[in-house]
């Protein structure tokens, strides 16, 4: 045998066992696909793992089998629920991945007819599951599943659950019998109501919309299929008696005339004349991609006219006048590299798998979100793992599953780090919370810009001229760390910001100036202690009567305030005992941020001890700050809406809703002199 010769025959038995491998590989898939609903790759290997045979099958056609994946165009039907013969096949489109694909089904189909341009119906291609439809008089009488394109299975039931099916065509021109074809999906807004009641029971969740939709509609109990809130869009028909019905001559018109029949159709479909409409279509459908309330992964070019669609005919498995333009993948395989935590502003630790790079929903993607500690070990994603990534529209990607089968023994579980990465500070986890913090929330440089906003805010030490566009300046460029540098802040440094004028600068050295003078309750305030607010503030400050005490006290102590429970006990103790946070404050009150001494003011029997107080409309002489802290020393309650159990509602000029309110409940109103008098 001559080297040419056994070398070609060497490739073509490579060629062979590669087939029959992608054959074996691409009939499994389908099995998990289409039956168990379990899908074992991604769409997008599967689309490659397809094409593959399918190239190899062209340039070695002896290898082409009749059981091949390239002349089926889904899987054998379950034996779950009875067969359907479909009497028309339910063949599936060639897909189309890139520009020149689509130019070339153009030059295709325009060879074909011997036409310079062609006018084609455009609609998007849902990610859902196919199922036909028989309507025989203008009922429903069955419905199936795609199965392998000729053989499907009844799922008559469970389609009569869904509310968008008609069960009787309305309208005019039903004709004696008709197949119409279409895509079972699940809404985006019923996907995430789902996987929500999945997560409050302690269940497991939903990979995606298609595969919810697919396992609810093959459910033994319709009363299952009803619970999952399925949608239907209507995209064409298959065997039909039109009867004395004209036919219509486009495709678009056989959608309109599924529409008038009450069957929902896609408002995004259109028609378009050529290769520019259909390019034009891709990128307008691609860019509200992430808006649509369902989910699609491509859109469908149609030749329009069905005169010409019938004149192009049909190869093996998918009609020659149709297209599937995909767009890039949206969930991809990849490895996990590592798994690293971002602090994010309210101190919040995220854990990011870092992952080898791969092309995703149209970008390369490094990272992807793990959302919190329990995701992680729900999804039981470790380092070294194969996992399944999702980006969908602008979404942050994250990792959907982990691929257990693909593990060699040398993937490592993550640990959530028991430090802050950013500032060493300890990191926490309360009870009712699934994010683990860090709790140095006054020195940590992620939380940095957060804290010093609310630090500087009206209702804590209240700087006058601090805002949002001055603290990124002093952050960026490194003059404030914490809270005490903005003490330590010349004027001739304030007037060097960008766009801040001498006067301008003075006028904000003078407010951070005034702001040393302040009240212990305002400084808890703004220390920015993780679910304290100004009322568990001021019950701080009130029992306490001194920042040391508070400092000093342990849970016990701390469960003895009003409304304090474990959660924002351990939540204020974890706070204090932190060095970092220990280290601002002492340089705090060393850089003269003062209150006065006497902090406990409220006493024993306090004239408006148990009572709750709700204010509205203006007051003759006191500001709404001035009543709320006058009402509060001497042993009231403030709330902020009107119950049967508020005591008294305090109404000024222009009072509102609260007091129409107070009249309808008959709560007792007073005015500010009636209030004076009361605690007098």
């Amino acid at each position: 045998m001559s080297p040419t010769r056994s070398a070609a025959s060497a490739a073509a038995t490579a060629a062979a066992i590669r087939a029959t491998a992608l054959r074996e590989a691409l009939e499994n898939h389908n099995y998990q696909y289409y039956v168990l609903d379990q899908p074992s790759v991604s769409d997008a290997e599967y689309d490659g793992l397809f094409r593959e045979l399918q190239a190899l099958e062209a340039q070695h056609p002896e290898l082409l089998t009749p059981d091949s994946p390239t002349q089926r165009v889904g899987a054998t039907p379950s034996t779950a629920f009875a067969p359907v013969t479909h009497r028309a096949p339910m063949l599936s489109l060639n897909n189309g991945f890139t520009e020149a694909d689509v130019e070339n089904f153009d030059r295709r189909v325009r060879e074909g007819l011997d036409r310079t341009t062609v006018d084609y119906a455009v609609e998007p291609k849902f990610d859902g599951l196919a199922i036909s439809m028989t309507y025989e008089d203008g009922v429903l009488v069955r419905g199936a599943t795609r199965g392998d394109g000729y053989v499907g299975e009844d799922v008559t039931a469970n389609l009569r659950t869904i509310a968008a099916i008609p069960l009787r065509l309305k309208g005019k021109n039903a004709p004696p019998m008709i197949e119409v074809r279409g895509e079972v999906l699940m809404l985006k807004r019923d996907f995430e109501a789902l996987n929500a009641q999945q997560a409050a029971a302690g269940e497991r969740l939903f990979i995606n919309p298609r595969n919810s939709a697919a396992g609810a509609l093959r459910q033994l109990d319709p009363k299952v299929t009803v619970s999952r809130k399925l949608h239907f869009f209507a995209y064409g028909i298959g065997a039909v008696d039109w009867g004395a019905s004209a036919e219509p001559a486009t495709h678009a018109a056989l959608m309109q005339r599924l529409a008038d029949w009450r069957f929902p159709v896609a408002a995004e479909r259109a028609v378009v004349k050529g290769l520019a409409g259909l390019f034009d279509y891709y990128r307008r459908l691609g860019e509200a991609r992430a808006s649509l309330p369902f989910d699609i992964d491509g859109v469908v070019y149609k030749v329009d006219d069905l005169a010409q669609q019938a004149t192009l005919g049909y190869v093996s498995r998918a009609p020659r006048f149709a297209i599937a333009h995909k767009f890039p993948a949206e969930e991809m395989i990849t490895e996990v590299l590592d798994i690293g935590v971002q602090v994010g502003r309210t101190g919040a630790l995220t854990p990011v798998a870092r992952l080898q790079p791969v092309f995703v929903g149209g970008v390369t993607v490094t990272s992807a979100t793990l959302h919190n500690e329990d995701e992680v070990r729900r999804k039981d994603v470790r380092i070294g793992d194969s996992v399944v990534v999702r980006r969908a529209g602008d979404v942050i990607p994250e990792v959907v599953r982990a691929l257990i089968e693909k593990r060699s023994g040398a993937e490592r579980e993550f640990v959530m780090p028991a430090k802050c990465p950013v500032c060493g500070s300890q990191v926490e986890r309360l009870a009712d919370e699934a994010a683990s913090r860090c709790t140095g929330g006054l020195v940590c440089g992620a939380q940095r810009k957060q804290a010093l906003l609310h630090f500087a805010s009206r209702r804590a030490i209240d700087i006058e001229g601090l805002g949002e566009k001055i603290v990124d300046q002093l952050v960026e460029g490194n003059l404030v760390r914490t809270p005490a540098d903005l003490y330590k802040l010349g004027v001739a440094a304030l007037a060097a910001l960008e766009r801040m004028a001498d006067k301008s600068a003075a006028n904000l050295h003078a407010g951070i100036d005034k702001s040393r003078k302040t009240t212990l309750a305002r400084f808890i305030y703004a220390l920015g202690i993780r679910h304290v607010g100004e009322t568990t503030a001021k019950d701080l400050a009130q029992y306490f009567g001194g920042i040391d005490a508070l400092m000093a006290a342990d849970e016990t102590a701390l469960l003895e305030v009003r409304d304090v429970g474990p959660v924002l006990a351990a939540s204020i103790r974890q706070f204090f005992v932190e060095p970092h946070n220990q280290q601002v404050i002492a340089e705090l009150r060393a850089g003269g941020v003062t209150w006065p001494e006497t902090e406990r003011t409220v006493v024993a029997g306090g004239k408006l001890t148990g009572l709750t107080f709700v204010l509205t409309g203006t007051l003759p002489t006191l500001s709404r700050d001035s009543a709320k802290e006058l009402i509060e020393a001497h042993g009231g309650k403030i709330a902020g809406s009107v119950s049967k159990k508020t005591s008294y509602v305090v109404a000024g000029e222009e009072a509102g809703s609260k007091l129409d309110k107070a009249n309808e409940l008959g709560v007792a109103v007073m005015d500010e002199a009636q209030l004076l008098e009361m605690i007098r």
